[in-house]
């Protein structure tokens, strides 16, 4: 096998560096991160500079030579899938790298780097990159439309680089009331974020609340602090600079801090959830159905309908399934206090999504976090009187699933338990 040896900052989340270690947790390449590797100073070394001349990183060794550019590095790590499984493919993740590159990033650096206090640019050079970052999200958004992922009904190489360039944006700058306006950037990109194989290396991606605000970063320049005993007259006034990501211009520290949860406000109720899912996952359906209506604390917990409002766009079954399973996975923080059965319904060309839900609460559930908001305005929904028999068939109907069920003409394809 082939010996990857990878040198960058460890830890730091760069996502340069991030890049080449998401396509080698895809492709199931094997990567070590230099143990060893200290910025400013392994990169600045004769030996580090015989092999990469350009002395920046992430850099990538390996038993057949050397690569220095992140894309390069990146590409090279990936495999079949994640570059693209025909010619126009190929050329298209190829085009989606440059887009990071040239239409992503030099909005990054002029909004979001001087929000981490990275650099020090003028007002007109932070307004200039907000206006560049939202316009890269807006042609995005309209890509995403109707497309899970960016090139093709699969994960890749695209959607690696893309994803991973937009990623502190999200979690400094991008606060709800700005990227409320993008939700098919929203949804994919929180669907990239939940992949195992991101989180394994990224870890929980947080969004940002507030701009320049961040729960999820800490973040520290490399800059040399200045002399506070130098003369005030001497000093020159700090011009704008543009942040060169060499990798060694920031680094971020985890800062964990409790969520709160956003139902502690609500009344809890006689229910236990979590007894209900353990008797639901450990016997049949009719006994579970039965439990539930025995059980169930109408008072302190409600039942919500939703349907998908644009079946039209649901055009391959993959992925009308992708669309449901992220939504399960942004939705993480809701397990406590829900249960959900999502069902798809009909076949390529022609189906319907719609779910069942019950929260702890009388109201929306969704609206109670930011994080939630993603999905739920793509459906309409309808609270659901538990007093009448429309209640009981849909609990029956959604909580068994059954192969041969059949709703507005459209027989049950699959469906998900959020339990």
């Amino acid at each position: 096998m082939t010996n990857n040896k990878l040198y960058g900052p460890k830890g730091t989340g760069l996502y340069r560096t991030y890049k080449a270690q998401i396509a080698a947790q895809f492709s199931g390449q094997k990567v070590e991160l230099a143990s060893d590797f200290q910025i400013g100073s392994t990169n600045k070394s004769a030996p580090f500079l015989a092999k990469f001349p350009v002395g920046k990183v992430p850099a990538l060794e390996t038993d057949k030579g050397t690569l220095f550019e992140s894309n390069a590095i990146a590409y090279y790590l990936s495999n079949d899938q994640l570059r693209g499984d025909n010619d126009l493919h190929r050329a298209q993740v190829i085009q989606w790298l440059g887009f990071a590159d040239n239409e992503i990033l030099p909005g990054l650096y002029s909004w979001v780097y001087p929000a981490l206090k990275v650099i020090e640019v003028d007002q007109a050079t932070i307004d200039s990159g907000k206006e560049s970052l939202k316009k890269a999200m807006g042609v995005l958004n309209s890509v995403l439309l109707s497309k899970t992922w960016l090139v093709g009904e699969r994960l890749t190489l695209a959607d690696v680089v893309v994803g991973t360039s937009l990623l502190l944006a999200y979690q400094v700058v991008l606060e709800p009331s700005i990227r409320n306006a993008f939700p098919n950037v929203n949804r994919w990109f929180l669907t990239f974020v939940n992949q195992p194989q991101v989180k394994t290396i990224v870890g929980e991606v947080k969004l940002n609340e507030k701009e320049g605000v961040t729960t999820a970063l800490k973040a520290t320049a490399s800059e040399p602090k200045k002399d506070k005993k130098k003369d005030k007259k001497e000093e020159k006034k700090p011009e704008a600079k543009k942040a060169q990501d060499d990798g060694d211009d920031l680094e971020e520290e985890a800062v964990e801090k409790p969520a709160k949860d956003p139902f502690d406000a609500l009344p809890k109720g006689t229910w236990v959830m979590d007894d209900f899912k353990r008797f639901y996952s450990n016997n049949p359906e009719d006994q579970a159905i039965d439990y539930f209506w025995q059980k169930f604390d109408k008072e302190n917990f409600s039942i919500w309908y939703g349907e998908y409002k644009y079946p039209e766009e649901l055009s391959l079954v993959f992925m009308s399934c992708n669309l449901m399973s992220g939504m399960m996975q942004r939705l993480e923080r809701m397990r406590k206090h829900a249960f959900g059965s999502l069902v798809l319904f009909g076949q390529d060309g022609k189906s319907q999504i719609s779910q069942l839900w019950i929260w702890r609460g009388q109201d929306l559930a969704f609206e109670l976090s930011s994080d939630w908001t993603v999905d739920y305005s793509s459906y309409d929904w309808k609270k659901v009187n538990p007093d009448t028999d429309e209640a009981k068939k849909l609990v029956h109907d959604y909580f068994k699933q059954s192969e041969d069920w059949v709703q507005n003409g459209l027989k049950f394809n699959q469906g998900k338990i959020f339990k």
